[in-house]
């Protein structure tokens, strides 16, 4: 791929790998960017070719229009994305991130592209339903609400100037996820549902009703930690990612 195709602008790679045997695609939460897997790819280096997307309107595409909805997000997504499946792919996507991946996926199965594993993290499954508007509340409502999930560095939520810069991004993402689904469709690959158990954006029982939504294996995956159970439990999210990629390469 050459950055004519455009994939310059959502596709990061921290520690690139082109050699490695299969490839883990990241996909970002609601507010955040491609730099908060930069310590998966850190740790999985030696293992796959770790990318992540950079949605636009944060970071370096800051100047770019926010998307706020999760179908066009998909839409521009997947055909970036597809001509990453030259080896074994897994995806894996947090919370609004999970969505997106399930949506980019649905989409290239219908191209005959098909991930060895999707993984779910931190959100209930598309079928089900809550009402939410917190991308309707005033700035500090907003802030309240990612505050209260510890989603976004404590340095920015102090600086005034970066708040400013990443708002409009957080409130497009939350406007994005709140007002999708439900959503009833399945997809082909394996998926696991991974969750913390005081997780207030997904119960374990809203996050195993992801098993409706794939023909094929599921697991479930219930970690200690609230919605960025992630990063306080990283060490063991990498081991269940690392099993699931040396597995993909096993079954080429």
């Amino acid at each position: 791929m050459t950055a004519t195709d455009g994939s310059d602008l959502w596709l990061r790679r921290f520690h690139p790998a082109p050699a490695a045997p299969v490839r883990l695609v990241c996909f970002p939460h609601a507010g955040g960017s491609a730099s908060f897997y930069h310590p998966v790819s850190a740790a999985l280096a030696s293992d796959s070719d770790v990318v992540a997307l950079q949605y636009p309107g944060r970071q370096d595409r800051r100047n770019e229009p926010n998307v706020d909805d999760i179908g066009v997000l998909a839409d521009r997504i997947a055909p970036v994305v597809a001509p990453l499946f030259d080896r074994p792919v897994v995806f894996f996507g947090h919370s609004m991130g999970a969505i997106i991946a399930f949506e980019v996926t649905r989409r290239l199965e219908r191209k005959g592209h098909t991930p060895a594993m999707l993984f779910a993290s931190g959100r209930r499954a598309p079928s089900t339903r809550r009402v939410e508007t917190v991308h309707q509340r005033d700035d500090d409502g907003l802030l309240a609400d990612v505050k209260a999930l510890s989603g976004t560095d404590a340095k920015v939520l102090g600086d005034e100037e970066l708040l400013r810069m990443v708002l409009p991004a957080i409130r497009s993402d939350y406007r994005a996820i709140e007002t999708y689904g439900p959503v009833d469709a399945t997809v082909d690959c394996p998926v696991t549902a991974l969750v913390g158990d005081d997780d207030p954006k997904s119960t374990v029982l809203e996050a195993d009703a992801w098993r409706a939504h794939t023909t094929a294996a599921f697991h479930l995956r219930e970690f200690r930690g609230g919605h960025f159970y992630l990063s306080s439990r990283a060490a063991e999210v990498i081991e269940v990612m690392r099993e699931a990629l040396r597995g993909a390469v096993a079954v080429r």
